[in-house]
């Protein structure tokens, strides 16, 4: 690695097409995720995953979770940061090594845990680590450039020191498939499967979302914070980062009451953000768009996800059955905080790129189409409807007890498919009508 970072390119500039290619990487992990969501649900008639049933789970989880939406806060914060905090990225070398080891490992994870080839998974869990770990010194070094941070760059800042932490537990998880190193360390495996995924979701995702989402917010609906929104935004960045900290130490040492506090710390900084972001949307001097109409449905998720997982986390803080709360949390979570927040902000960041690549030099000398009207508007609102639709008939599953191969299962899963489908064609139409030589021919800056 430290070869590797020798050879820095320092030139200046937010680079356009960067972020472009991690976001078209990550679709395709999007695209496996939902392949090995069929698979979870109707693996029993499926010879190739025989008894691996609950492996195809987990190679779903890390394809969604550290594929898709880690690929894509990779590509986000690659182009944010340098235009957030006015400063050249450290380097757009490092931010393409880091992309291709990051792809490289997280495929082969994904690979591994769906065949059982746990030998595979220390080696790809090398090579990812790696990744992730050039992805944060790039980032760091970007970031230095910026002092005195703002609380933007606070929010990056706190979620690239999780980034290091949770690939660290990671890779040791992947080790010990095949070389007890745990429980030679007096670790319990069970403790850092659930301190992993605490850093993991609430220490790298959530944190970036309240950072990057908080401010995006702010843009979208043209409008600002008041007193009351601003006093809850600092309750989020006192809480939050502190209590995600305290939750993945008591769970890792499997101590409960301080789990306990760290939990109810991510839940008060959890309803704190959404209220502040309510405000927000309640008082946007704008139409509705898609993004908004994702970011609304994201605040919503919020408050349900957080009210009821802390309801949970007070009963049971260290069960792994209670690891993102109740029975349907990881899908509220999952799918109606993360999702529907990376899917609003691709409607905006993706037809941005293509805009600035192709339209903004003839801006003032021939009509130029506006960021709407590179997708299709239709298209949006469909995928819109069945991504919001299928999770609520998942949702319904869940609270009714129905079995993974039920009917609302299968119907609200095929529901959620479809949009996520649709929404990755409407994008990709975008591309291939405004740059028909193709995603990897956009211009370096």
């Amino acid at each position: 690695m430290s070869a590797i970072l020798a050879e820095v390119d320092t030139d200046g500039g937010p680079p356009i097409a960067i972020p472009f290619h991690h976001f078209a990487v990550a679709t395709v992990f999007l695209l496996a995720g939902i392949g090995l969501g069929g698979i979870s649900v109707f693996g029993g008639q499926l010879p190739i995953v025989g008894g691996r049933l609950v492996f195809a789970h987990v190679a779903q989880v890390h394809a969604l979770l550290v594929g898709w939406v880690c690929l894509s806060i990779m590509g986000a914060m690659t182009q944010f940061v340098p235009v957030w905090s006015s400063v050249n990225l450290h380097s757009r070398r490092l931010a393409y090594v880091a992309l291709g080891l990051v792809s490289a490992g997280v495929a082969g994870l994904v690979a591994g845990f769906s065949t059982g080839a746990f030998d595979s998974l220390a080696l790809s869990g090398a090579v990812a680590l790696v990744g992730f770990w050039v992805f944060a010194y790039n980032i760091a070094r970007t970031l230095a450039s910026a002092r005195p941070f703002d609380s933007v760059e606070r929010h990056f800042a706190y979620a690239l020191g999780f980034l290091v932490l949770a690939t660290l537990l990671g890779f040791l998880l992947a080790v010990d498939f095949t070389t007890p190193v745990l429980r030679d360390a007096g670790l319990n495996r069970s403790n850092v499967v659930l301190s992993h995924a605490t850093v993991a979701v609430f220490g790298i995702v959530l944190t970036t979302i309240f950072g990057a989402f908080g401010q995006l917010s702010e843009m979208f609906t043209q409008t600002t914070h008041s007193a009351w929104g601003r006093r809850l935004r600092q309750v989020e960045e006192l809480l939050h980062p502190t209590g995600t900290v305290v939750f993945a130490g008591g769970r890792l040492l499997g101590v409960e009451w301080v789990a306990l506090v760290g939990g109810l710390a991510i839940v008060a900084a959890t309803l704190a953000f959404a209220g502040a972001t309510a405000g927000l949307l309640r008082r946007m001097r704008v139409p509705w768009s898609p993004v908004l109409r994702r970011y609304a449905v994201a605040v919503v998720a919020m408050v349900v996800w957080a009210l009821t997982a802390g309801a949970t986390w007070v009963a049971s803080p260290l069960s792994r059955t209670t690891l993102f709360g109740p029975p349907g949390a990881t899908l509220l979570f999952g799918l109606g905080v993360v999702g529907f927040v990376v899917f609003g902000t691709l409607y905006h960041v993706v037809p941005f790129i293509v805009w600035v690549d192709r339209y903004s030099d003839d801006l003032g000398r021939r009509p130029v189409p506006m960021l709407d009207d590179l997708y299709r508007a239709d298209v949006a609102l469909t995928d819109f409807g069945l991504l919001v639709g299928g999770t609520v008939v998942l949702l319904g599953a869940v609270g009714l007890g129905e079995p993974a191969t039920g009917v609302m299962t299968v119907v609200g899963g095929g529901l959620v498919a479809m949009g996520a489908v649709a929404f990755v064609v409407n994008l990709a139409q975008t591309v291939r009508n405004h740059v028909p030589e193709g995603v990897f021919r956009l211009r370096a800056a």
